[in-house]
């Protein structure tokens, strides 16, 4: 049996998507601050201090909501969350929105374990009860080389939870003992059950031309992990790139030329 909210939900858009989710009466879903695109008539909007997982208001009291937040602060969320409760009688429908081109990921706690370790600044929405928490990296390489750092989020509970990630994003379901290398940047997420560490990418050539960075990211099964083709570092990286240097080198000595007939100037 749950004790989190059951919302239902459908996910619409291809490269900028949102999810709309169906609230029956008195059902809560919980929002990232700026995530928030459109709801109906009926659905009663309120910022909250945390997460909102915590049921009434004698769970922890100040320090318990204090420490919520900070969490949330330190995993790069903003301080103050939005709640968003059908007042109504009937079925009511709030939307939230992608903050970048990507995928938006369902994630049923339920089915999950109940736990789920994320990046910083993936989560979009969830239902009311879910709590947002901080997964401090145990080994001292992982959390200095492993994209991430030292902070990862945690989505604990047993409703659905909604994370955001860049480009293309799938799972991959890996046995026991089974292992995956991938880019650091690319991890979104895993189940509780990953054993996550990093690893040297070894040899000279690599470490000075390769141009993949020193580490790889190794998981080891069984569980399920989300990877991104995007990393909203990347492409920041390459956006900064194009705006801010010339384009001589497109089209070597014909480049300015080039340039300033798409007018880019010289």
């Amino acid at each position: 049996m749950r004790n989190n909210h059951e919302i239902d939900y459908r996910i619409f858009g291809e490269e900028m998507q949102f999810v709309e989710v169906e609230l029956d009466p008195n059902e809560t879903a919980i929002g990232e601050s700026g995530a928030f695109m459109m709801m109906d008539d009926g659905v009663q909007m309120a910022t909250i201090f945390g997460d909102g997982s915590k049921q009434g208001g004698s769970s922890g009291g100040l320090l318990g909501k204090l420490v919520s937040a900070g969490k949330r602060v330190i995993t790069g969320e903003s301080l103050f969350m939005t709640s968003f409760t059908n007042v109504s009688q009937g079925k009511k429908r709030v939307s939230f929105a992608s903050p970048y081109p990507g995928k938006i990921i369902p994630l049923d706690l339920f089915q999950l374990g109940g736990r789920i370790v994320c990046q910083k600044d993936a989560f979009l929405c969830c239902a009311k009860g879910v709590s947002l928490g901080i997964a401090l990296q145990r080994k001292l390489g992982t959390g200095i080389f492993g994209g991430e750092g030292f902070i990862m989020q945690k989505l604990e509970g047993d409703g659905m939870a909604f994370v955001h990630a860049g480009g293309h994003v799938f799972a991959r379901e890996l046995q026991p003992g089974e292992m995956l290398k991938l880019d650091t940047g690319c991890v979104v997420a895993y189940t509780q059950t990953i054993d996550f560490d990093i690893q040297y990418v070894g040899g000279i050539r690599n470490t000075i031309f390769g141009g993949e960075g020193l580490f790889f990211a190794t998981l080891r099964g069984p569980g399920t992990v989300w990877i991104q083709t995007l990393p909203i570092s990347r492409l920041a990286s390459r956006i900064l790139q194009y705006g801010t240097t010339s384009r001589k080198e497109e089209g070597g000595i014909l480049g300015g030329l080039g340039n300033m007939l798409d007018g880019d100037g010289w």
